[in-house]
């Protein structure tokens, strides 16, 4: 089974952010967004620290793409899913910076439906599509669900961690080679209900 990856975004408008977009900044890597850019993946991972690393990590050992086609995609707040390997520039990340991930944001959500689509029909329907992300709220499930179907699968290992909790367990999957148990999103409803300890 094929199988390809969806990244939940880092926050773009967190001190990190602010260090990458500060006119004066000369670290390196504000230095390539100015010119020739640099991997999307490369500046969410800076921006989140560990949570977004973990993703990217785990998505990069377990992608199993079709052929032509990238393994991972990140969600972003303006241009929907973007391969992680996509350049970007400063321009970039100011309109990320932007447009807030809210489900009632018409920029974020018809950006995220238009290029969803452009994905689904890409590979197809014999491929999973692996989100990685926040379960809790409608920002991401709710828009993928209905697009892709019972294609969208989650980790069940996601339900009741947080974060960094997240972030941790996925580097650990990563060091030992083995990947997460995954559910429908169809599911996610009823496996709360069996689990009733998990908020």
């Amino acid at each position: 089974m094929n199988r390809v990856f969806v990244l939940s975004p880092a926050n773009c408008n967190g001190v990190r952010a602010q260090w990458l977009l500060r006119k004066n900044s000369r670290s390196e890597l504000a230095q390539r967004l100015r010119s020739p850019g640099a991997p999307l993946g490369e500046v969410f991972s800076f921006l989140s620290a560990l949570y977004f690393r973990g993703k990217l990590a785990y998505a990069q050992e377990f992608a199993r793409p079709p052929s032509d086609c990238p393994g991972i995609f990140i969600i972003t707040p303006s241009t929907g899913l973007v391969p992680h390997d996509t350049l970007i520039r400063l321009r970039n990340l100011r309109r990320f910076a932007d447009v807030p991930i809210h489900i009632e944001n018409q920029v974020y959500c018809s950006s995220l439906r238009r290029t969803a689509r452009k994905l689904a029909s890409r590979i197809g329907p014999e491929c999973d599509v692996v989100l990685l992300g926040s379960l809790a709220t409608a920002k991401y499930v709710e828009i993928l669900n209905p697009i892709f179907g019972s294609q969208l699968i989650v980790p069940a290992e996601f339900v009741g961690r947080g974060d960094m909790s997240r972030g941790g367990l996925l580097l650990r999957y990563v060091r030992e080679n083995r990947e997460l148990s995954y559910i429908n999103c169809t599911m996610l409803t009823e496996y709360k209900l069996n689990r009733p300890e998990i908020d």
